[in-house]
């Protein structure tokens, strides 16, 4: 199985790729990082007004790279939650990989405020893809995230490693 699998995220404080290397574990896929072509500021409080005025503006930033999709059936979407959705650059990367005929199964990362209409934002982004039910986490999370993620693969068909 973990030939076909993608496990992309982007992450700016590296919460959500935590989440995403416990995804890597327990189902052998690939991991990609998707990283703006212009990184954000590791000020936090510019940050999220960058984030905020890129969200209300559907701005989409460059990326520095794609992979190469043509093997992949199963596309894990990783991002924190910014402004109750998912950040720019990950709306950036699923406007631009083909996802039509794949199974996405999204996971984010959040400082408090939840999912947010995450989930519904990338179902419109994907019509022709499978949905699956998402992951969340709140920062990386705690001691029992590990076994939360493996009951989520579980749940959805998607672990490989018992």
């Amino acid at each position: 199985m973990k030939n076909n699998i993608l496990i992309a995220y982007y992450s700016w404080s590296g919460n959500t790729r935590n989440i995403a290397r416990r995804i890597e574990r327990e189902t052998g896929g690939r991991l990609f990082e998707i990283e703006p072509a212009q990184p954000y500021t590791t000020d936090y409080r510019a940050a999220v007004a960058q984030a905020k005025k890129e969200i209300e503006a559907v701005f989409r930033p460059e990326l520095q790279s794609m992979p190469n999709i043509t093997s992949y059936t199963i596309a894990f979407i990783g991002t924190p939650i910014w402004w109750h959705t998912m950040a720019p650059p990950v709306a950036t990367f699923i406007e631009r990989f083909d996802l039509n005929g794949k199974t996405v199964v999204p996971f984010h990362t959040h400082g408090g405020g939840g999912v947010g209409s995450f989930e519904e934002d990338i179902a419109k982004m994907c019509p022709d893809a499978t949905v699956t039910k998402g992951f969340g986490a709140y920062n990386s999370g705690g001691p029992e995230t590990a076994t939360q993620i493996a009951s989520w693969l579980s749940s959805i068909g998607l672990r490989s490693r018992q």
